[in-house]
């Protein structure tokens, strides 16, 4: 399940719409594949689905917050197999509460890029004549936003049990970006809030002036 937040705007249901259907496509080529075939089943397999394309046109997007999504819900592989070199118990927690942030983190960013293909950073008077569709476009942005900002409060709460005292000898050295994301949001070099509220803060500017057009008048 997809956690669109925090918006109930209509354009809403046209993202998890969207989102649906790559996850049904998805689904329809797991269903062909023959039996013997490699199963996926663990947060490790479906984060190594993920993948960055050349061009990020939006059904990629899509399809990788599908992979995240699945990562998320996932039950951990067994620390054998995981991304990192565990050696006992406390390498194994602190190893799971890295993967959680950098999962999330990673879907603030796909988040951020699927709002980027809808959002309208100006409002030309030449545009008025689709005042509602520029006006539709803005809402599915603004989802996307909302929803990383969902994500980021995940994030925030798994790095701070990533970084707790118990941890400060620990360095993951096969995850180190990920010890350095924790370090990061901890020294709050790394703030996703603060983009999510200035992207938010200029869509609302932008929307007033679309909504204060006259479509007729064009």
């Amino acid at each position: 399940m997809y956690r669109i937040v925090a918006c109930k705007r209509s354009n809403a249901g046209g993202l998890k719409t969207a989102i649906a259907f790559i996850a049904g496509i998805t689904l329809i080529f797991n269903c062909a594949l023959p039996l013997d075939a490699y199963i996926v089943r663990y947060k490790e397999q479906f984060y190594r689905l993920y993948h960055l394309h050349h061009i990020q046109y939006p059904d990629d997007t899509m399809e990788n917050i599908y992979w995240l999504e699945k990562a998320l819900a996932a039950d951990f592989c067994n620390p054998l197999y995981s991304e990192a070199l565990i050696e006992n118990e406390t390498q194994w927690e602190k190893y799971r509460y890295l993967f959680m942030m950098h999962i999330n983190l990673k879907l603030i960013e796909q988040y951020i890029l699927l709002g980027g293909k809808w959002n309208k950073r100006n409002a030309f008077f030449y545009n008025a004549p689709w005042k509602e569709q520029n006006l539709d476009s803005l809402n599915t942005a603004e989802t996307c936003f909302r929803t990383a900002l969902y994500y980021w409060n995940d994030a925030k709460a798994w790095a701070e049990k990533a970084l707790d005292r118990r941890f400060r000898f620990i360095n993951l050295q096969r995850v180190q970006f990920w010890e350095d994301e924790a370090s990061r949001i901890g020294a709050g070099s790394l703030d996703y809030e603060k983009t999510l509220n200035r992207e938010l803060n200029l869509l609302q500017q932008v929307r007033g002036q679309f909504e204060a057009m006259d479509a007729s008048a064009y």
